[in-house]
């Protein structure tokens, strides 16, 4: 992920606008990416420029400490670059259908943690339908297992310590266009357009950790 440091900019999609229709509307993804991501872009610029020793974090940085820092000063970072730390992970996470199932290492554990990719599918649809309101739906690791877990708003797993490897928002912004409050039917829809590559690439990062000597 680049742009990892303030100024923070709005990236491009790795992909065109209407690239994952019929499962994620164009007009979905461009007020999606180019006005909700660009909000919490414009205000998490807002709060380092008035924070300047905060500007020597990177993104990830940011998320992970934002416990530690100033009461008044928690909760609008944590929503402002969780906003814009899920989303890019969130539309990174995504690519035209082209088909595709987990692949390599990260098909071998979902089988192992799960008993097969079909029952991982039902178990991720289930939590993500479970959040109440907004917030994501992720597949996080560790060295030895795989979760299903689901953050409220904009929370990040890695505030946590947790590795995420793909996500779902389940924000409405995300998918009421086109599927009114049928978030269910977004999320099997969902499973259409997930890269699979890019989770099995976000895999191995989390993993790496465990086999240094």
């Amino acid at each position: 992920m680049q742009n990892e440091y303030y100024p923070f900019v709005n990236l491009p999609l790795p992909y065109k606008y209407d690239a994952l229709e019929p499962y994620i509307d164009t007009k979905t993804m461009m007020l999606h990416h180019d006005r909700h991501l660009q909000t919490y872009i414009d205000n998490l610029n807002a709060i380092l420029r008035t924070h300047p020793w905060l500007q020597r974090l990177s993104l990830e940085q940011l998320i992970q400490n934002a416990s530690s820092l100033p009461y008044d000063t928690q909760n609008i970072l944590r929503n402002n670059a969780g906003g814009v730390y899920n989303h890019r992970f969130y539309f990174d996470g995504l690519q035209p259908s082209a088909g595709q199932q987990p692949v390599g290492a990260l098909a071998a554990a979902i089988n192992r943690d799960f008993g097969s990719i079909e029952q991982f599918k039902k178990d991720f649809q289930a939590e993500a339908q479970s959040v109440f309101g907004s917030g994501y739906a992720w597949l996080v690791g560790t060295c030895d297992k795989l979760y299903i877990i689901t953050t409220p708003n904009q929370n990040s797993p890695i505030e946590a310590g947790l590795c995420p490897i793909l996500t779902v928002d389940v924000w409405e912004h995300a998918y009421y266009l086109k599927y009114y409050n049928l978030r269910a039917d977004y999320i099997i829809d969902w499973f259409h357009v997930v890269n699979w590559e890019q989770a099995e690439q976000n895999y191995q990062s989390c993993i790496k950790p465990c086999h240094r000597n």
